[in-house]
């Protein structure tokens, strides 16, 4: 029991659809910020408790250092006081470039070097000289990044054809160029015979020879010019070039003729000689850093030095939080930009822990994401970790796992976009569970297997063979056909990787990820789903003019903004700064186009309605009603018409995407964690769309996912594990949920069992009554 002396106090916050909130954070506690989707948690959390403490800090700054820093605008709120230094740990994926890896981003690379700098036999005592970013350290000839550009013959030359037939597909060998002609007029090989036919040296000089000169007659001029083979003119003009300096058709070329390989000195390790010279229990830094993190700590444990007894403390630690939040399969030579976005935020959790310093605000965008509910309670541990350590831990959550290990929670709510923003409880878990918010009465749900009786028939099977791809083992598995199938396991398990393969071997598979739907800054909700056609169409019949003048995106667009509703400043090597168009307000359209009304309304008032406003309002339209249905169906109903799909979370984009598909018939869809960032609730509702898509369409539905609920209203399971990495890839268990819940090593299975336990004779939820 943690017992609160201070607070943060919030008064006033309107960000969004705040209504105007006051709110108390409890110090040094653990707090979850709760509700249904576009409740306002995150405009809560984010961009008004996070944003102003930033804000205030850099106003701490003296003048210049803050000309250095993005300009932070106050928050729409009356005061947040009492505000700690904050660390905002988001979902936002890590980038960093080649040169970041899982070693790097959490400081244990560094560790592992001096490892190796004091044990490593022979030895070589500078750090430095194992690190790939330092030029002690990096192989000079991929300059410490581990691979290099080389032309793909397969697209730059078709073999089947001669020179004057084309061979050379880039236009910088075009036939009849000077290139061409230089290659021509060589008399190094016949220009009508196919390249097929070549003897080895003739496709070495086609491609690769540097030597002679070429007499040569081009444009009514005679000369002699240098010889070089196609692939080595090619790099020397285009792939050789600085990066920074190419132009767009440089980029072009480079980009549709040249893949990346293994750098052939250093074997893709990155690392000099001089660094892949020593070895530490017998094997190499590279060797250690591509193991599993598991796997690591294993040959660690084997190690029995006094001398280097702290060093293998230090990463014992530090490997281990990676275990403990579920991260074990990675390795340390793995790249930050290839992680996940819930795969990143625990990454920066364990950076985090490691810091010796306290009395900070954390605050994390449901950190739960990603999880397999056996790895959740170990990062509530991690969580309670840094609150233990003196900081304020404030975590947007919907897992009940982390909701039931907060000391404190604030739900928000009661419903989304106008209908919430609103605080209707503070308080502990316990007064949670016994409050009439609906997050209290889904908190303790009971979840409920899908009877055998109850299974969908499968229409038929889709069959994949000898599965291979990362860590998969070679095994067969069908998913049926016309039925709801969960693939579950640990993460790391496989699933992705089967989801893959059962793509690559069924090429109609239509798969529904989590990544933004093809936008730029200009789309919105209503631009995607094409709800903004009818809607312009119904503005101009009501007020006779063209339904052009109702597009942000064409005449009747603000000439201030170009219809974006902001205006961007360049300030060259600042941060961009975005500020609110003030001609029209954000609204997009010309005074003028605002003036023109729909029962009342402007096309901007229309634009700024949620999808459940806008469905009442539009009740009588046909084929708005069915748009704006199937957005309601997957739980979408409060996001605004003119939201722009660059501020869509990924599983917002997801569900976006899905609802496209809610009209069309038949289909094979795979979906990838759709529950990320629904409440409990909202659950119910997309367990609603895919029985809808499934039962009314006929469609075959393929879920990855972790949530119980899920599994349990499946048709089929297939279950991968029983652990990640080296120590997954394998067939668990494939049947229905009643049979998941007593198979044995099946983890999933394990809480599946506990879950459905617990809810065993507990009454059903009044909204899921409803």
């Amino acid at each position: 029991m943690h017992i609160v002396t201070e607070w943060i106090e919030v008064r006033g916050a309107r960000e969004h659809n705040l209504q105007a909130v006051d709110a108390a954070v409890p110090k040094r506690v653990l707090t979850a910020v709760t509700g249904v989707s576009g409740s306002g948690k995150s405009s809560l959390v984010f961009d008004t408790i996070a944003v102003e403490a930033r804000r205030q800090l850099n106003e701490t700054l003296p003048a210049f250092v803050r000309g250095f820093l993005p300009a932070l605008s106050r928050p729409a709120v009356d005061a947040v006081d009492h505000l700690p230094a904050v660390i905002t740990v988001d979902q936002r994926r890590l980038r960093g470039g080649a040169r970041s890896t899982v070693g790097t981003i959490t400081d244990i690379a560094p560790v592992l070097r001096l490892l190796f700098s004091r044990a490593g036999r022979p030895s070589v005592p500078n750090p430095d000289a194992f690190s790939f970013n330092m030029p002690a350290g990096m192989c000079p000839a991929c300059a410490g990044l581990g691979e290099t550009t080389v032309v793909d013959l397969d697209v730059f030359l078709d073999r089947t054809r001669s020179l004057n037939g084309g061979a050379l597909r880039s236009d910088v060998f075009a036939v009849g160029s000077r290139n061409w002609r230089i290659l021509v007029d060589s008399g190094r090989f016949d220009p009508d015979r196919p390249v097929d036919d070549y003897t080895d040296t003739e496709l070495h000089d086609l491609l690769y020879a540097d030597d002679g000169m070429v007499a040569m007659r081009f444009q009514g001029q005679s000369y002699n010019a240098s010889f070089e083979g196609a692939v080595t003119k090619f790099r020397r003009l285009y792939v050789d070039q600085d990066p920074e300096n190419r132009s767009s058709r440089t980029r072009r070329l480079v980009d549709a003729y040249t893949t990346t390989a293994p750098c052939p000195d250093c074997g893709g390790t990155r690392l000099s000689p001089l660094a892949l010279s020593s070895r530490v229990a017998g094997r190499t830094i590279a060797e250690l850093s591509a193991l599993a993190v598991t796997e690591l700590l294993a040959v660690l444990d084997e190690i029995a030095d006094p001398s280097i007894a702290p060093l293998l403390t230090a990463l014992r630690g530090r490997l281990t939080d990676l275990v403990d939040i579920g991260l074990g399969y990675l390795s340390l030579d793995r790249r930050t930009a290839s992680l996940s976005g819930g795969e990143a935020q625990r990454v920066k959790l364990v950076r985090q822990l490691a810091s010796s310093l306290n009395d900070l605000l954390y605050v994390f965008d449901e950190p739960s994401i990603g999880m397999h509910p056996r790895d959740v309670s170990r990062m509530t541990d991690l969580l309670r970790a840094l609150r233990d350590k003196g900081n304020s831990v404030l975590v947007v959550e919907h897992d009940r796992d982390v909701i039931a290990a907060a000391d404190h929670v604030i739900d928000l709510g009661p419903g989304a976009g106008a209908a919430g923003g609103r605080v209707g409880y503070a308080g502990d878990v316990a007064g949670l569970r016994a409050s009439d918010t609906l997050t209290g009465r889904f908190l303790d749900a009971p979840i409920r297997l899908r009877p055998d009786a109850a299974v969908r028939r499968p229409t038929g099977q889709l069959r994949v063979a000898a599965a291979r791809a990362h860590n998969l083992t070679g095994f067969d598995v069908s998913f049926p056909t016309g039925v709801l199938t969960v693939l579950t396991g640990v993460a790391g398990s496989g699933k992705s990787s089967l989801s893959q393969v059962l793509r690559a071997q069924h090429p109609d598979v239509v798969a529904v990820d989590q990544s933004a739907p093809g936008a730029n800054r200009r789309s919105t909700v209503a631009t995607y789903t094409g709800a903004l056609d009818p809607v312009r169409k119904a503005f101009a019949r009501a007020n006779g003019v063209e339904a052009a003048l109702f597009s942000a995106n064409s005449a009747g667009a603000c000439p201030e903004c170009a219809g974006l509703g902001v205006i961007e400043q360049d300030l060259a090597y600042l941060d961009t700064v975005t500020m609110t168009c003030p001609a029209c307000h954000g609204r997009r359209f010309t005074d003028d186009v605002s003036r023109y009304r729909l029962r009342g309304l402007s096309i901007g008032d229309v634009l700024e309605a949620t999808v459940a406003e806008a469905a009442a309002f539009f009740a009588a339209d046909r084929r708005l009603a069915g748009i704006l249905g199937a957005l309601a169906t997957v739980g979408l109903d409060y996001l605004r018409l003119g939201q722009p799909l660059t501020t869509l979370s990924g599983g917002e984009s997801q569900r976006l995407k899905l609802a496209g598909h809610l009209a069309e018939p038949g289909g094979v869809y795979v979906l990838d964690e759709p529950t990320t960032g629904l409440h409990m609730s909202d659950v119910q509702r997309l367990l609603g769309a895919l029985d809808r898509l499934i039962d009314g369409h006929g469609a075959t539905v393929i879920v990855i996912e972790h949530n119980l609920d899920l599994v349990a209203h499946a048709d089929w399971v297939i279950d991968l594990g029983p652990e990640a990495g080296a120590g997954g890839g394998r067939l668990v268990y494939t049947g229905t949920p009643s049979g998941l819940v007593v198979a044995q090593g099946s983890h999933t299975g394990e809480f599946l069992r506990r879950a459905v336990e617990a809810g065993q004779g507990a009454p059903e939820p009044m909204a899921a009554r409803r």
